[in-house]
C-alpha cells in the first residue's frame, strides 16, 4: 500500500527531470513513510513511496524483472497473487521476491495488459515496457485505489493523489466550473472529471496506454452481469454468498503487519468481524462516539457487538467543536470537496487505528450491492410508479411537491418518471434539480452544456447493463461511479493521510460479480432491503444486532451538528459576500437557499453542506500551494 507518481514525455522524448519526480513522490510521503524509490530513464520517470505490508524485506519499488525489461510502480494489494505466482511458475517464470508486485510484472510479460483481468485486488499502477517503449497506467476494477493524471503538450503526468500531479508544475490550477456544477448536483466529482481544469481521474476498470507518440484510454474491465440460467433458490444463494464472503475475508487478512477493523454498530461490519474471527481472535475494533447526549451515537451498539464477538474495542470521541475545527484539514486531505458528513468520523477513526495497526478492514459495499439505501426502494418499485395512469401520477406528484421539506421524496417523484434509463438513474443520484444548481452560478461562468455530462460518461457502460433488471442496472452504475468516486475516494484519502491501509472485503471481485448476476428479488423483498445479505448475517449475528437502526458511523449525529451549525457560525461563509465561493456563484440565490432552509420550507442541508465544503476547499487551495512547495532534494535511492 503506497503512493505512485510519474511522468512520460511521449511525443518529443525530452528527458524527465529527476527533481520533478522526487518532488512529486515526496508530496505524497504520508502514503508511504517506510521507503521511497525512483526510476529515471530518458523521457520516463517513476517515483514511489512505500507503506510496507507484505514481503517487508524485498518489496522495494520501482521493481523490475531480472532482465530489466519491465518496470512497475504499484499501489495496492493483490489477494490472489500466490495462486497467480504458482500458475506463472508453471509457465517457466522465475521469481526473486515473495511480493505481489513481482507477480504483476511476470503476469504482464505473459498476458500483456490482459494481466489485469487475472488480478483480484485493489490497485493503481504504472508499467514501463522497455522494449516497446510503452507506458501502461491502470486502476482496479472496483476503483478502490485512485489514479489522477494530466495530459498536455505530449506529456503524461500521473499520481495516486492530485497533489503529486500538481507538484510537477509551477502554475496554480484553475477550478473547473463544469466539474463544480457536477459536484453540487451529486456531492462528489464523478470520474473522469476532477475539480481542477486539466486534471483527470482514471475511471474504475480503465487504463491508459502511451506508446508511439500517442495516449489512448481503454476500459479493460468489461464484465457483463448475466442472470444465472437457473434462478438461485433462497437457500442456495445464502450458502453460495456465505462461501464467497468467507474466502474474500480470508484473502483480505493476508498481511505481515497488524490488522484491525473499523467497526460501526451495524450488521455489515458486525458480520465482517464474525468472519474475521474464523481466522484469529481478539481483533482491535475502532469506533467513533459522540457523547451520551446523542440517541444516534452507535458507540454502545458497536461496543456490544465487539463484546459478543470477542474484539478489543477502542473508542474515538468527537464533539461538535472538533467537527467544526477539523473540517479545513479534512478537506485538505481530500483534495476535492466531498459533501458527506461521514468524512469527519472516517478521518478520526483512521487516525486512532493507525496507532496500533497498519491495516484495517471496513464493511463498505453491501448497501450498494444489495440495495441498502432508501433510493433503492424507489428504483426497484419505479416501474409501478411509471405504470400509473398519467393523470393519477400527475396528481400524486403535485401533492408531493406541495409538501414542506421532504426533498428526497420530491426528487424521487421527479426522477423516477423519466423514460430514459440513464437519465432516470442520474436524476436519482442528484441532490437538486439541474436548473436549481445552474441558477446558483454567476452569469457566463458555466460553459454551454447539455447538463448530461455524467450520463455521457456512463454510455460506454450500457453493454454491461444489457441483461440487468432496473435495480441491477442502477447498482452497476453505483459500483462504477458513486461508490468509488465518493465513499471509496474519501476512505482511501483519509486513511492514507495517517498511513493506514483500508481493505474492503465485500468488494472482492468474486463477491461483486456474483451479486450482480442475481435478480432484484434477492436484494429487495417485500420492502426489506439487503434481503440476501441479511439472511447470511442471521448465521452469525443475534436478532438484537439485526434489528438495529442503520446509522453508518453515526453520520446522523454529524448531520445534526451541521444543521445546528446552520444557525451558528457556518452560515457566515454563505452570507459573507467576500467568501471565495462567490467568485463563481451568485450570492442572491445562495442566500435564498439558506433562508428557505432556516424557515423550514425546505430541507436544503445537503446542498448547503456542499456549498460550505466548496468554500472550505477554496480557502485551502488559496492558503496551501502544495504544488509550489519546496521539497528537500536530499540523496535518494535511485535506479537508472
Amino acid at each position: 500500500m503506497c503512493g505512485i507518481a510519474g511522468q512520460f514525455n511521449f511525443q518529443r522524448g525530452e528527458p524527465v527531470e529527476r527533481e520533478t519526480i522526487v518532488r512529486m513522490a515526496r508530496s505524497i510521503a504520508h502514503r508511504g513513510p517506510d521507503d521511497e524509490g525512483f526510476f529515471i530513464a530518458g523521457p520516463v520517470g517513476l517515483g514511489f513511496r512505500r507503506l510496507s505490508i507484505i514481503d517487508l524485506a524485498s518489496g522495494h519499488q520501482p521493481m523490475s524483472d531480472a532482465e530489466e525489461t519491465v518496470w512497475i510502480i504499484f499501489n495496492g494489494e493483490i489477494y490472489n497473487y500466490k495462486e497467480l505466482r504458482g500458475e506463472l511458475q508453471s509457465k517457466g517464470h522465475q521469481f526473486r521476491t515473495n511480493s505481489d508486485t513481482e507477480v504483476i510484472i511476470h503476469g504482464y510479460k505473459e498476458w500483456g495488459t490482459d494481466v489485469f483481468n487475472h488480478l483480484n485486488g485493489m490497485f493503481g499502477l504504472a508499467i514501463w515496457d522497455v522494449r516497446k517503449q510503452r507506458l501502461v497506467v491502470a486502476r482496479d476494477a472496483m476503483g478502490i485505489k485512485l489514479v489522477y493524471y494530466r495530459l498536455a503538450d505530449g506529456q503524461l503526468t500521473f499520481g495516486s493523489e492530485i497533489r503529486a500531479v500538481l507538484a510537477a508544475y509551477d502554475t496554480a490550477p484553475q477550478v473547473d466550473a463544469s466539474a463544480l456544477n457536477l459536484f453540487l448536483r451529486f456531492r462528489y466529482t464523478p470520474s473522469p472529471y476532477t475539480i481542477f481544469q486539466g486534471v483527470r481521474k482514471l475511471a474504475p476498470g480503465t487504463l491508459l496506454v502511451v506508446e508511439k507518440g500517442k495516449c489512448r484510454e481503454e476500459r479493460w474491465y468489461n464484465f457483463v452481469p448475466t442472470p444465472f440460467a437457473t434462478p438461485k433458490k433462497d437457500k442456495e444463494a445464502v450458502s453460495e454468498l456465505l462461501d464467497l464472503y468467507k474466502h474474500a475475508v480470508q484473502r483480505h487478512l493476508l498481511s505481515d503487519v497488524p490488522v484491525g477493523i473499523l467497526l460501526s454498530g451495524g450488521v455489515d461490519s458486525g458480520l465482517l468481524l464474525a468472519l474475521m474471527n474464523e481466522h484469529g481472535g481478539s481483533w482491535p475494533a475502532y469506533t467513533v462516539g459522540y457523547g451520551k447526549s446523542f440517541a444516534d451515537d452507535e458507540l454502545f451498539d458497536a461496543a456490544e457487538t465487539a463484546s459478543l464477538l470477542g474484539a478489543r474495542h477502542v473508542t474515538v470521541m468527537l464533539d461538535q467543536g472538533e467537527f467544526e475545527r477539523s473540517l479545513p484539514k479534512i478537506v485538505e486531505c481530500l483534495e476535492e470537496p466531498i459533501a458527506t458528513s461521514s468524512i469527519v468520523p472516517m478521518y478520526f477513526v483512521s487516525q486512532r487505528a493507525r496507532q496500533n495497526v497498519k491495516v484495517a478492514l471496513i464493511g463498505q459495499g453491501p448497501d450498494e450491492l444489495f440495495g441498502g439505501y432508501k433510493r433503492h426502494l424507489g428504483v426497484h418499485y419505479g416501474n409501478w410508479w411509471r405504470g400509473m395512469p398519467a393523470g393519477l401520477r400527475s396528481m400524486a406528484g403535485f401533492a408531493v411537491n406541495r409538501l414542506p421539506r421532504n426533498e428526497m421524496l420530491k426528487r424521487g417523484v421527479r426522477s423516477l418518471a423519466s423514460e430514459d434509463r440513464l437519465k432516470r438513474y442520474q436524476d436519482v443520484f442528484s441532490l437538486a434539480a439541474t436548473e436549481t444548481v445552474d441558477g446558483l452560478f454567476r452569469d457566463d461562468v458555466l460553459p454551454p452544456s447539455n447538463s448530461d455530462e455524467l450520463v455521457d460518461s456512463w454510455r460506454e457502460l450500457l453493454p454491461q447493463m444489457k441483461y440487468t433488471d432496473e435495480l441491477g442496472g442502477f447498482q452497476l452504475l453505483e459500483v462504477r461511479s458513486s461508490l468509488p468516486d465518493e465513499l471509496l475516494m474519501y476512505a482511501d484519502k483519509l486513511s492514507m493521510a495517517h498511513s493506514l491501509e483500508v481493505r474492503v472485503p465485500y468488494l472482492d471481485r468474486t463477491v461483486v460479480e456474483y451479486v450482480q448476476c442475481l435478480g432484484a428479488n434477492l436484494k429487495v423483498r417485500n420492502g426489506t432491503r439487503k434481503w440476501l445479505h441479511r439472511q447470511v448475517c442471521q448465521s452469525y449475528l443475534s436478532s438484537r444486532i439485526l434489528k438495529r437502526k442503520k446509522r453508518g458511523f453515526a453520520s446522523n449525529v454529524v448531520d445534526q451538528w451541521f444543521q445546528s451549525s446552520l444557525n451558528g457560525s457556518l452560515p457566515d461563509v454563505l452570507l459573507d459576500e467576500t467568501s471565495l465561493v462567490f467568485g463563481l456563484l451568485d450570492p442572491k440565490p445562495v442566500r435564498r437557499l439558506l433562508e428557505s432552509h432556516q424557515s423550514g420550507r425546505q430541507d436544503n442541508h445537503k446542498l448547503l453542506f456542499s456549498l460550505v465544503m466548496i468554500e472550505q476547499w477554496l480557502r485551502g487551495v488559496h492558503s496551501h500551494q502544495h504544488h509550489m512547495a519546496k521539497v528537500d532534494p536530499s540523496p535518494v535511492r535511485q535506479v537508472v
